[in-house]
């Protein structure tokens, strides 16, 4: 059913992978030859931005670093390809699921860095579990996930966040004394915290920026609405039209899809159809779908759309053009949830409520001022 292949040894990450099951973890060996190169103090203070008595510290396991200092220097090391001090790595107290719904969307792709380094700063190892269209099921990881007696489980966008779906092994992970701790989609009746990025101010901001340059006839590509991020999204898309453009129906502005560049392009499409001159979408895959659809129809971004994403995942900014986007707090986010599920383990349960992170609007190129045909 699964294979479990240990990534970093003990306070590292293991990705389980679709495959034979084997409960015995296999180790990856170095390709760069039998013994690791030494750590250059300097070499590791410069890329983590401390002192070289820090790392000193960190690598002897002294106190007087921070966790996000600590966390800093082990991220160092192992981007400069040197081995973690084995006086961290017996420290392990324990394997914690990260439960995600795929990896091509970058977004997930950085929760999983994010939290991974974070758990091992804190000494556990994390072990990731990917779903995948017609094959391995949230059901599946998390009895994957318990079989290897995790001490907790971190869901990310996971079913939680799907008002229709079964939340049953949620509640059933409860009654076990199972630890969990839920990012981006509230759902009141599972135990346990729930974080999320503030999409109403996410929303208002792009609402608001639109507006600033002219434009009326703003749109919003969206996700299917049975989740909870969608709903939120399309709540504060309805408010924000009704606040700063008079509009009381936003029905015909909101074009439903897939969270998919494919999605993105055909819900663009349509609403560029509709005569809109500005779209908001739900990621940063649909936004990209977005521009592909303007220029399928032989209109530039910005001069004759305006497009939004959401999430500022890698390499956007880098985009034809740099992509207007909300910048999803991963980081913060990610160090909230794992500092939430750890204090449940040590006994002090966090607040069984949705604790949002406010999301940043980063203004890049792909915004622009409204075509004249807006004003006609």
């Amino acid at each position: 059913m699964f294979r479990n292949v240990s990534l970093k040894g003990v306070a590292g990450t293991a990705i389980i992978l679709p495959g034979g099951y084997n409960n015995r973890r296999s180790e990856v060996t170095s390709t760069r030859g039998s013994r690791a190169p030494k750590p250059r103090l300097r070499d590791i203070a410069d890329v983590a931005k401390v002192s070289t008595a820090t790392v000193s510290r960190v690598l002897n396991d002294k106190p007087g670093a921070s966790d996000e200092v600590r966390e800093a220097v082990l991220a160092a090391m192992d981007m400069l390809g040197y081995e973690r001090p084995a006086i961290l790595r017996a420290k392990a107290q324990g394997l914690v699921g990260v439960v995600l719904p795929e990896l091509v969307n970058p977004v997930f792709g950085w929760f999983a860095q994010s939290l991974e380094s974070r758990l091992a700063a804190r000494g556990y190892t994390a072990l990731l579990c990917t779903q995948s269209p017609g094959g391995t099921t949230e059901q599946q990881c998390v009895d994957m996930l318990l079989g290897q007696s995790v001490s907790g489980i971190i869901f990310v966008s996971g079913l939680h966040a799907d008002a229709i779906a079964d939340h049953q092994h949620y509640l059933d992970l409860a009654a076990r004394g199972i630890a969990a701790t839920y990012i981006n989609g509230f759902a009141p009746e599972i135990d346990g915290t729930f974080i999320s990025v503030d999409d109403g101010s996410a929303m208002d901001a792009s609402v608001k920026h639109l507006v600033s340059l002219g434009h009326s006839r703003i749109g919003l590509a969206i996700g299917p609405d049975r989740f909870v991020p969608s709903r939120s999204k399309i709540d504060a898309f309805r408010n924000a039209l009704q606040q700063h453009l008079g509009i009381e129906d936003a029905a015909g502005h909101i074009s439903p899809t897939l969270y998919t560049v494919e999605g993105g392009h055909a819900a663009s499409a349509a609403l560029i159809e509709s005569g809109h001159t500005a779209i908001i979408c739900g990621s940063d895959l649909m936004a990209l779908g977005a521009i592909r659809a303007a220029r399928s129809a032989g209109l530039d971004v910005p001069d004759d759309l305006s497009v939004v994403g959401y999430d500022d995942s890698s390499l956007i900014a880098f985009t034809d053009p740099p992509l207007t986007t909300i910048h999803q707090p991963v980081t913060q986010m990610s160090a909230a949830a794992v500092a939430t599920l750890i204090d449940e383990l040590d006994g002090h349960p966090g607040p069984r409520t949705d604790l949002l992170f406010r999301a940043e609007l980063i203004v890049r190129g792909s915004t622009g001022t409204a075509p004249a045909r807006e004003h006609k």
